[in-house]
């Protein structure tokens, strides 16, 4: 025993003893990401006395940053999977870096689309989703991948079995590279799914409403007589609460108790973040602000937490990877579309009612629709118990 504990204490640790230097650049990536797409809501009302904007218009920079991110993750994998991750997240810092010089240059609305939309967006796609990279022991771990999107390209991409001398070469290929293809569609079976059509669309209703109120809490703070500094002060709130609310919300449905309930978890926190985006045309002042940003951002971390247990407890683990895949791209076109509806509902109406009122319905039906598949299931669970059953009682003499 006591040499196993020595043969196991000198075996070299799987990151090469970097691991904690690795966290520490995840998480200044995420602080140059996805952290500074956060923060456009306390530019918004600058943008817009800047470049003379309406609300639509203005709202077009937050959506393309998101809308990219998710869309252009397949070409961040596919550079990893090609060169390295070092070089993937190396170019997107350099070009990251240039798209947000570039944007502090900017005389029109049109080129901060570019510069700060596309470019940065784009960029921010290939660092947060090729910074972590499994090890060959641990390929099947749980990562918020956008690779598993890039199985076309990989049927393409990833090198043929070398050829030994006197094979026919191009039946070979020709072979591999259907079996390859063929894998990769297998892997993508559970889109015919009922249970992941029904999730798909509970994640188009979250995305459509979960974005606007990072987008339109600055502005409507603004709106009510908040201080410039205080508004700016309710997104530092939202999202160190957020974090908070990713570590302990993923601990507590980690517990015994409460891992069969998972889901209605996630549930009940998409539909409080929901509740909570219903209730904010009722607040109109910092102190009543401040409950709104913690609860919302609480929530927001929880059910962030949760969507890869929920996938994995709906597809099953064999497509986890391919399932995330797909459902962070699901994201793109709602974070695209959503914020300049909510900008033209502000326009048309001239208050930030409606606005709120969308992300909160959105979120609602959301967690409904998830309610609703849960309570399917559970039914043909209980079914296909009783027929069990019944298949195995004896029958009568």
């Amino acid at each position: 025993m006591v040499a196993g504990k020595q043969q196991r204490g000198s075996e070299a640790p799987l990151d090469g003893g970097w691991g904690w230097v690795i966290v520490g650049c995840c998480f200044m990536v995420t602080v140059c990401t996805r952290a500074v797409t956060r923060c456009v809501s306390i530019f918004f009302v600058e943008f817009q006395a800047h470049f003379g904007a309406d609300y639509a218009a203005t709202a077009w920079v937050h959506s393309l940053v998101d809308c990219t991110t998710m869309l252009c993750a397949p070409v961040g994998s596919l550079i990893g999977n090609r060169w390295s991750c070092r070089v993937a997240v190396m170019l997107g810092g350099l070009l990251s870096s240039c798209g947000l010089l570039l944007s502090s240059f900017s005389t029109r609305l049109e080129f901060l689309y570019l510069s700060m939309g596309v470019l940065t967006g784009n960029v921010s796609s290939r660092n947060t989703e090729v910074t972590v990279k499994p090890s060959k022991e641990s390929e099947d771990s749980l990562l918020p991948s956008g690779k598993s999107l890039s199985f076309p390209m990989e049927c393409v991409s990833s090198p043929p079995p070398p050829l030994l001398s006197g094979d026919p070469a191009p039946q070979l290929q020709r072979r591999w590279f259907f079996s390859s293809c063929f894998l990769s569609f297998k892997e993508y079976r559970f889109l015919l799914l009922p249970d992941f059509l029904g999730m798909a669309m509970s994640f188009l209703f979250l995305a459509t409403g979960c974005s606007l109120p990072f987008i339109y809490l600055v502005p409507y703070a603004l709106s009510v007589g908040v201080r410039h500094q205080h508004a700016a002060f309710l997104m530092s709130i939202l999202g160190v609460i957020s974090i908070v609310g990713n570590i302990t919300f993923g601990w507590l449905t980690d517990r015994r108790c409460l891992k069969p309930y998972r889901l209605a978890c996630y549930v009940f926190s998409v539909a409080m973040e929901g509740l909570c985006c219903l209730f904010v045309p009722l607040l109109q002042s910092f102190p009543l602000l401040v409950p709104f940003a913690i609860l919302y951002g609480y929530f927001d971390g929880a059910y962030v937490a949760l969507i890869p247990v929920v996938t994995s407890d709906l597809v099953g683990p064999q497509y986890l990877s391919s399932a995330l895949g797909v459902v962070y791209f699901l994201h793109a076109i709602p974070y695209l579309v959503s914020p300049p509806i909510g900008g033209w509902l502000v326009d048309v109406t001239g208050s930030y009612m409606a606005t709120f009122f969308l992300s909160g319905a959105a979120m609602v039906l959301s967690s409904l629709v998830l309610s609703i598949i849960s309570r399917i299931r559970r039914c043909q669970h209980r079914v296909s118990a009783v027929t069990e059953d019944n298949k195995h009682e004896p029958l009568p003499h």
